[in-house]
């Protein structure tokens, strides 16, 4: 009676091996191995890849939120007033502004006049969103502070305005240019409101890496911005600023009660909710999406461990007479199959460890070759295709190509071990 072997013993491993170097009158079976391994190769680099693309987009554009906004916003409900006006201000915002910045967590915190304005230089003109803000917090913004593609002086600033470099393209200005706004309340007379026009010096020119900002966004000096938009003693919105900003859901209750009655607290995740929902629940059917071409590579596996055993048929007849028992005749076309998802694994996790760090090149070269309208900013917000490679994507990805390469294993491998050898060597 056949007695059994230690699982895997050294001999298993090298059967095994043997069997997938396949001799030249089983060029089918070393065929189907190259496909299934090129094939779980692709599929694993993709998935890698992509994951790597995925995370790298959210993470700069989450980057590029955080660097050209605020973290959190304090505004107003609006309140009726006797004369009828809805009035949505924050007069007391220096006493709020002092409470906030007390609170642990908060870095600072600032006053900000927000409106809109029509701009115009020469003959051109186009409207953006304009916000007053205090002299230093433009230059403590992280992606206004040194941006190479930056031009003009920010500490200049207090003499004029800062625009972004879409709409200094659209005008025509770089700085030192004067440029008039218009804002249709303006100074109130006795026929009626007439609208303001004040000519202002670009002072700086701002690229943050979101073409929205870039195109839209205009700065002011807090105190001239009261002026322009008749604001005088009051601020619309305080802006908020944290030291971690993932974790900015657990201030909200601290910031809502030192900023008072009547008060509403808008963070950096509920004004881009639904684009952060919708980039996972896009990672999600990504990973679906490829995990199914994983699949399909993986059975490739199939199809040949059942050509490789009806070709060893003999061979495992004639192990089993010499006392080789079934489950090591399993074990031994289980490492078959494992073999292929492991070594297509390996592969595709090079591969795609290496498209990850080297995707700008790639995007240039696509770019190229389409004459640059691969990629456009307008479009999907940022200037560049990034790409971050995280333990935890790679770990998903491996996982689920040698799982499916595994579970592909098994109903060959137990076809084999059950293979009578009586049956197998009847007509040798």
């Amino acid at each position: 009676m056949a007695q059994a072997t230690r699982p895997f013993a050294p001999f298993e491993f090298m059967i095994a091996w043997r069997y997938l170097r396949a001799r030249r009158a089983e060029g089918g079976v070393s065929v189907m191995t190259w496909i299934s391994l090129v094939g779980i190769a692709l599929g694993v680099m993709a998935l890698v890849a992509t994951l790597a693309v995925r995370s790298g987009f959210r993470t700069e554009y989450v980057q590029t939120i955080l660097g050209a906004n605020s973290h959190a916003e304090i505004g107003a409900y609006p309140q009726a007033m006797d004369n009828g006006i809805v009035n949505i201000s924050i007069p007391d915002y220096a006493e709020v502004t002092a409470r906030i910045e007390a609170i642990p967590g908060v870095t600072r915190a600032n006053p900000r006049i927000a409106g809109f304005s029509m701009i115009s230089y020469g003959d051109r003109a186009t409207v953006g969103e304009v916000l007053g803000v205090a002299p230093n917090v433009l230059a403590e913004l992280p992606t206004f502070r040194g941006a190479p593609e930056a031009t003009g002086d920010i500490g200049r600033f207090e003499a004029g305005i800062a625009i972004g470099s879409g709409i200094a393209r659209a005008l025509g200005v770089i700085p030192g240019d004067k440029v008039k706004l218009l804002q249709p309340n303006g100074v109130k007379t006795a026929f009626g409101t007439s609208p303001r026009v004040n000519v202002y010096e670009v002072t700086y020119i701002f690229s943050v890496g979101r073409a929205d900002v870039d195109s839209a966004r205009i700065y002011m000096p807090f105190a001239e911005a009261q002026s322009f938009f008749n604001r005088e003693g009051v601020a619309d919105q305080i802006e908020i600023f944290v030291d971690d900003p993932e974790g900015i859901d657990a201030l909200v209750p601290d910031l809502l009660q030192a900023s008072g009655q009547g008060r509403y607290v808008w963070t950096w995740k509920d004004r881009s909710s639904a684009f952060l929902a919708a980039l996972s629940i896009e990672d999600d059917v990504m990973f679906v999406i490829l995990a199914l071409i994983v699949l399909i590579a993986t059975m490739n596996i199939t199809s040949g461990l059942v050509m490789l055993v009806k070709n060893k048929g003999r061979d495992i007849g004639i192990l089993r007479t010499m006392g080789l028992t079934e489950g090591s005749v399993l074990r031994v076309f289980f490492l078959c199959g494992a073999f292929v998802g492991v070594i297509g694994t390996i592969a595709g996790v090079i591969l795609g460890c290496l498209i990850a760090w080297n995707v700008d090149g790639i995007m240039s070269a696509v770019n190229w070759a389409t004459g640059g309208g691969a990629w456009d900013p307008s479009i999907r917000g940022i200037y560049r295709l990034p790409a971050e490679l995280r333990g935890w994507d790679v770990f998903r990805a491996v996982a689920l190509s040698l799982s499916l390469s595994f579970i592909v294993t098994i109903f060959p491998a137990r076809r084999a071990a059950r293979m009578n050898p009586v049956e197998a060597l009847r007509y040798e």
